[in-house]
């Protein structure tokens, strides 16, 4: 089904607020992140984003590394 006219612009629109990442992980990490994403019944992009917005709000907080030295 061919998008109309309108459908087209509004979609350039929205991907033209987007930002593009690249992850690119081994086959086999790749595949456990798909499982843990299913497993969670995320999207991998939702999982992948979620676990990145966690990581930043910890990122306020003393690094246990750092701690641990």
């Amino acid at each position: 089904m061919a998008l109309t006219d309108k459908k087209a612009v509004t979609n350039a629109r929205y991907q033209a607020k987007l930002d593009r990442i690249v992850l690119q992980p081994l086959k086999e990490e790749g595949a456990a992140i798909r499982a843990a994403a299913a497993l969670a019944g995320d999207s991998v992009q939702g999982y992948c984003l979620s676990a990145i917005r966690e990581k930043m709000q910890r990122g306020s907080e003393p690094n246990e590394k750092a701690e641990n030295k």
